[in-house]
């Protein structure tokens, strides 16, 4: 049973898109361990029971209410807390948009591994409504299921940011900020770092310091994974074809950024196109 609950979640695609919601409900046995963790952001809402998340401190152990976040890069070791042996719970991996970094710097366990505890019934049932809504959304038959399940879940990371005690004082560096706006504005340039560290009026070496701090990403990684999410919009809400989109994105060529898409989404942008098309349709199940 064990190793059937291990593999079931280590087969998550580790680069997906914008988000990939679920829900478990999980008896003595079930882990998750990946030293590497996962290159997006994970969060999880636990329903009931308690989970255990290892660090290289010990224990945090999460109960019904609380939220836990990892950070990419940050070591995934959680599962069952032993002695209960049963546990809900409400999880999204997820590439958070670029407003959202400065609202996930909860309180840490360990480096990378954060949690916030609710504490109010009324917070703690608006987060699990939402997270409830965002799966049921990413399923869903509407053409803009994704995009919808994203703003739900842009709602629990604004909800969990208004009960955040260290709200006030994390914030996005204003310099990192201004790079990583003229990257969304400017999809189709060039980025290097010394641009990025001349936009923001930073040496190199302090930009790229500052930027995985604060972003979980280096900066080319932050500006592919932002023409990758366009791509993804615009395959499916666009007629363009992939070659258009390849050079209003700034990828060298076409193949490039097949390549790249599929390093990231799992399947060609062709392929991705048509799946979006039968879901769309209805043709297609969840």
């Amino acid at each position: 049973m064990a190793s059937k609950a291990v593999e079931r979640d280590v087969t998550y695609h580790r680069t997906v898109t914008d988000l990939y919601p679920g829900h478990l409900r999980e008896g003595a046995g079930y882990y998750a361990y990946r030293p590497d963790g996962t290159a997006d952001w994970l969060m999880i809402y636990t329903v009931a029971g308690r989970g255990r998340f290892g660090h290289a401190g010990g224990d945090a152990i999460a109960k019904h209410g609380d939220v836990t976040l990892l950070r990419p890069g940050t070591l995934h070791d959680y599962g069952v807390e032993e002695a209960l042996q049963q546990w809900e719970l409400l999880w999204v991996h997820f590439h958070p948009r670029a407003a959202w970094l400065e609202w996930l710097g909860w309180p840490e366990d360990a480096p990378g591994l954060m949690t916030l505890r609710l504490g109010s019934d009324a917070v703690s049932h608006r987060v699990r409504q939402r997270f409830v809504d965002m799966n049921a959304l990413y399923v869903g038959p509407h053409r803009h299921a994704r995009h919808l399940a994203m703003n739900a879940l842009e709602e629990i990371v604004l909800t969990c940011d208004g009960v955040n005690p260290l709200t006030q004082q994390v914030k996005i560096d204003a310099r990192i900020r201004d790079a990583m706006e003229h990257v969304a504005r400017h999809l189709a340039d060039r980025h290097t770092v010394e641009d990025l560290a001349e936009v923001g009026g930073l040496s190199v070496s302090r930009l790229a310091h500052l930027f995985r701090e604060q972003t979980g990403r280096t900066p080319q990684q932050f500006v592919e994974t932002q023409r990758i999410n366009r791509a993804t919009q615009l395959l499916e809400l666009s007629g363009k074809s992939i070659k258009e989109i390849a050079h209003e994105l700034g990828f060298e060529n076409p193949f490039y950024f097949t390549l790249r898409f599929k390093k990231h989404v799992g399947v060609s942008p062709k392929a991705y196109r048509q799946q979006r098309k039968m879901e769309a349709t209805g043709a297609s199940g969840s």
